[in-house]
């Protein structure tokens, strides 16, 4: 491991849960690792999880199933862990001078000199080859689909430099899973499964625009491009239609798929969700901004809850 300071190893990350097991109790040989991962900030798995499991949900109304299928869920949960891992490994090799630029970033194991470029890759290419492996669980057309997407996470780290608008790469990164989770169910793709996935894209703009709202100052100094600093004023404004766009493809896919009143009413709390992030997002200082980034969490799972308990009671469970 490359030289550094103990405090820098034992110093959590500004956009760290406090008091998480890896800052306090996770041997300091491994914390950079662990914290390359993101382990810490779980919110990045959580949020490539859910368009997984809206997805399955989806699929689990279409086939008359009482559930999304289990096997499958636990497939996504394991996979997403560690791919959103993979990718942020990937993302810090090559942002890591830009990353010493910016206040947020610059205690990340590499800038900060935790750990070394090529450790940084080799722990990658272990992550992706777990991967694989959770990927090759599934049949042809979805392992063919989920290798697809490797193109977009390969360009998402560069588009910060070239586009205002790198979380539109993101959001097609992100939501992935939006397409995945209905091909595993059916072993192709069906419009449920696009307008899912359109209604993660634009869900993703709008929370990582959010997200962005932290860095504004410093990526001004940094040359680094972001929604939030190209929106300016009108940031408000463009998450709100984010949001929106966001709940008029889910409300299309939720009737694409056939869903029901509990379909519904899921589609509407996270609608609420949404809505109530927006009428805290004026003027918000950096930590609010986070915590409203943060709450995305709930606002899927309400919509993947729906989905589900639709399924289990439409199929008279």
């Amino acid at each position: 491991m490359a030289a550094s300071a103990p405090d820098q190893v034992d110093a959590p990350l500004p956009d760290a849960l406090t008091g998480h097991w890896v800052d306090t109790r996770a041997p300091s040989a491994v914390r950079p690792y662990l914290k390359l991962a993101r382990i810490e900030r779980p919110i990045g798995w959580w949020l490539l999880l859910l368009p997984c499991w809206w997805a399955a949900g989806l699929a689990a109304i279409a086939a008359g199933k009482p559930f999304p299928d289990p096997w499958h869920c636990l497939l996504f949960f394991v996979g997403a862990i560690v791919m959103r891992a993979a990718g942020s490994t990937f993302n810090d090799i090559v942002d890591r001078k830009l990353d010493a630029q910016v206040a947020r970033t610059r205690g990340r194991p590499l800038p900060s000199g935790q750990v070394t470029t090529r450790q940084a890759a080799a722990f990658m290419i272990a992550l992706s080859l777990v991967g694989l492996l959770v990927l090759l669980q599934f049949n042809r057309f979805t392992i063919m689909l989920g290798i697809a997407s490797l193109g977009i996470v390969a360009i998402y780290p560069y588009m910060k430099r070239i586009t205002n608008m790198p979380q539109f790469v993101l959001g097609l990164a992100f939501s992935w899973g939006g397409l995945i989770g209905w091909s595993a169910a059916f072993g192709r793709l069906d419009p449920p499964a696009y307008l899912i996935y359109a209604a993660a894209i634009v869900w993703t703009i709008g929370y990582d625009t959010i997200y962005a709202m932290q860095d504004i100052e410093d990526d001004v100094i940094a040359g680094i491009k972001s929604s939030a600093r190209y929106f300016g004023s009108w940031t408000r404004e463009a998450v709100a239609l984010c949001f929106a766009l966001a709940a008029v493809l889910a409300g299309l896919a939720t009737w694409s798929a056939g869903g029901g009143l509990i379909a519904w009413i899921g589609l509407a709390a996270f609608a609420a969700h949404l809505g109530w992030q927006v009428s805290r997002l004026n003027g918000a200082p950096p930590q609010l901004a986070l915590r409203l980034f943060r709450s995305n969490r709930n606002a899927g799972l309400l919509l993947a809850a729906g989905f589900a308990l639709d399924a289990l009671v439409r199929a008279g469970f």
